[in-house]
């Protein structure tokens, strides 16, 4: 995946950066570790819980705000949305 995180500063970006994911998933989504939704979201909701531990692993800082509402609101939005 060429897709970099460091490189999202903006929905746009975000949304690119997701629509990379999916080409990942589609082409060699069998080696993903977290390759099914259930594994991919239970994953991705560790690593929320441990984010500050990745951050502080990595020498970064956790940002202090962040729009989790529109995360939270997105990811609901994609059980239904076309």
């Amino acid at each position: 995946m060429t897709a970099s995180p460091d490189h999202v500063d903006s929905r746009e970006d975000l949304a690119a950066f997701v629509r990379a994911l999916c080409r990942s998933h589609a082409e060699d989504g069998n080696s993903w570790e977290n390759a099914d939704l259930h594994s991919f979201l239970d994953a991705l909701a560790a690593w929320v819980d441990d984010a500050d531990g990745w951050y502080g692993n990595t020498g970064r800082e956790l940002p202090a705000s962040g729009d989790w509402r529109f995360f939270a609101r997105a990811l609901r939005a994609a059980t239904v949305y076309e």
